[in-house]
């Protein structure tokens, strides 16, 4: 279950193309981060007024560490709120970190919080039209808690899905920090996934009421953590472990355990371990490079991870001056395996991944297939052999590492290498007439990875509900639903697009989705071409999809086709809508700027980086 002395090809030379076409954006964004380093601690220069401040709330054996200047001091940076169920045990976090700091000698403050929106309650409600523009401002936001320059190191306290990405992007803004992402955790496993799906199903057909179907969700979603399907947040667990910015086997332990705390004041001490005061200084924009994120996409698809980070880990890479393609994404997935199946990839959810063997199980077998780089930087101070252990308290009650799982102890869950689920990961870059666009294929039976059928469409699910509920969607046929995109209406994800089109697919008809939309993890089992670009309102080619023409998904090939005469397309003019609805409302009125200034999908759909998205390839 340790590393191979040997580095697949593939991972090996996309790693190689990664850092050639960012040869000079990274070594711009390594300069910057050591100048700055080079005037750490800050606060030591500060003028006396700033510095008094700075520490005029703290208690009198923080203030005076504060003020001499030469023990370490930690930013906390919180997502807290009480509403999000992941986010709530972060209310007990910062004294738990404050206490921890005080124990070697440090001090910890809150320097600032992000906000932190709930996909799960804006799904289907204009809200959702933020979502994916609340990853960059929460990206400022951490910028702003930063900008006091007062701190050695940061924690960053975060989960789910634009929370995790856009404090990456903020913390490598200040690259030359440390910095330790704490996690706080899953909820514990309440309905069974495929009853939640059997109830959703029904209601979607009418066979059922609000009454059952909100019980039915009220049991899956029942108290603190994250949410236990393999969403985005999830996944975004995933990704911090295998990006070595989680300690070992921190992603997945429930909240408020005893081994939770642990975990936590041990992250607080190698944050406090890894500033320039001490003999290991390790910033964050160097353990963030271009191994750390091909680690990220291998995991995600050895994990059958959220479609979301095709869009978060580009933005994420262009934040530390590295250009990460999706192209990059499609090569890695082809000598990637699949090697869990958690919902909506499978019934599990992740705890019982986690008690299956978990993270250090699906490292040790991606290391051991020379699929990861063993070798990368991680906040462990070490590389990711480390991240095979697993974590435990011993009979004292002293937070330990053990050896981790060197079996599944479900093979319908997590399974080796030499017997994966799947030969090759769970995500597919199609490109061709209708631009480029991506698909998960982990939940979708291999039967429906190529469907050819009339298009039908629509600009917004909405509709495409309502033709449900009047019993016109009969027939083959590929729902192509645009105007979605980030420009248009800020991307958001579709989910009720699901429940129709998979009922669709129960009765026998063959059915497909295209879109400028989003998905995310929870694509299911309906083939779903989504993240289309060019996208609708900039005049690509989705927009001049007409009603029966014949639209092509092909997941093996790689293809995303129309099959209409050349000439006659042409010809075709795009397609316009109507969004002003979309444009005023619930704060949408507030982010035309970011419509304005939002980059393409597969340039990560960022406000910051699209003038640095195309670097010549090598």
């Amino acid at each position: 279950m340790t590393g191979s002395d040997r580095l697949n090809a593939r991972v090996g030379e996309v790693t190689e193309r990664i850092a050639v076409r960012s040869r000079a954006s990274r070594a711009r964004y390594l300069d910057r981060i050591a100048a700055a380093a080079d005037k750490a601690p800050e606060r030591a220069r500060l003028g006396c007024a700033n510095q008094a401040h700075g520490f005029a709330a703290c208690g009198p054996l923080d203030k005076e560490r504060l003020r001499a200047g030469a023990t370490p001091s930690l930013a906390i940076v919180t997502a807290y709120n009480d509403m999000l169920s992941a986010h709530q045990p972060y209310e007990r976090f910062p004294e738990l970190i404050r206490q921890a700091a005080r124990e070697v000698g440090a001090t910890a403050q809150v320097a600032g919080g992000v906000p932190a929106m709930c996909d799960g309650i804006t799904q289907g409600e204009a809200g959702m039209e933020l979502s994916l523009f609340s990853r960059d401002v929460i990206a400022l936001s951490t910028a702003v808690a930063l900008s006091h320059q007062t701190f050695d190191a940061a924690v960053f306290l975060g989960i789910c899905d634009k929370i995790v990405p856009g404090l990456v992007i903020g913390a490598l803004a200040f690259g030359h920090l440390p910095a330790v992402f704490l996690p706080s955790g899953p909820m514990t496993s309440g309905l069974a996934n495929d009853e939640k799906s059997r109830v959703r199903q029904l209601y979607a057909e009418g066979k059922v009421g609000r009454a059952e179907l909100l019980e039915a969700e009220a049991k899956s979603y029942h108290g603190p953590g994250t949410c236990t399907f393999y969403g985005t947040a999830n996944t975004n667990q995933m990704m911090m472990e295998v990006m070595g910015l989680h300690l070992p086997g921190a992603s997945f332990v429930n909240p408020d355990t005893p081994l939770r705390d642990a975990l936590t004041r041990a992250g607080v001490r190698r944050a406090l371990a890894m500033t320039a005061l001490g003999n290991d200084f390790t910033p964050v924009g160097r353990v963030l490079d271009e191994k750390a994120f091909v680690n990220a996409v291998v995991g995600l698809h050895a994990t059958g991870g959220s479609t979301n980070h095709t869009l978060h880990l580009v933005a994420m890479a262009q934040a530390a001056g590295l250009h990460l393609t999706w192209d990059d994404f499609s090569d890695l997935s082809e000598v990637v395996p699949l090697l869990a199946r958690i919902y909506p990839n499978g019934q599990a959810d992740v705890n019982h991944f986690q008690a299956a063997g978990g993270m250090g199980f699906v490292i040790g077998a991606l290391l051991g297939e020379g699929l990861l780089h063993g070798d990368a930087k991680t906040v462990w101070g070490t590389g990711l052999d480390a991240y095979v252990q697993e974590p435990g308290l011993d009979a004292a009650g002293d937070l330990v590492w053990r050896e981790g799982a060197r079996e599944s102890g479900d093979a319908a869950v997590l399974r080796g290498a030499a017997a994966p689920f799947q030969a090759t990961g769970g995500l597919k870059v199609l490109a061709g007439e209708l631009g480029r666009a991506v698909i998960k294929t982990s939940a979708v039976a291999p039967e429906r990875h190529v469907i050819e059928a009339p298009a039908k469409i629509f600009h917004s699910q909405e509709e495409l509900q309502a033709a449900f509920k009047a019993g016109t969607l009969t027939g083959d046929f590929v729902a192509v639903v645009r105007f979605q995109g980030p420009k248009a209406i800020g991307m958001p994800e579709l989910h009720k697009l699901m429940p129709p089109l998979g009922v669709l697919q129960d009765r026998g008809q063959t059915v497909a989705l295209v879109t400028d939309g989003r998905l995310s993890g929870a694509s299911g089992k309906v083939p779903a071409a989504i993240h289309v670009t060019p996208e609708a309102l900039e005049g690509g080619p989705i927009a001049r999809i007409r009603e029966g023409d014949r639209v092509r998904v092909d997941a093996v090939a790689g293809r995303l086709d129309v099959l209409v005469d050349a000439a006659e397309w042409a010809a075709r003019a795009p397609a316009t809508a109507d969004l002003s609805a979309s444009h005023a409302g619930v704060g949408r009125e507030l982010f035309a700027p970011f419509r304005a200034a939002v980059g393409a999908a597969d340039q990560g759909a960022s406000i910051f980086f699209e003038a640095a998205a195309a670097p010549p390839a090598p």
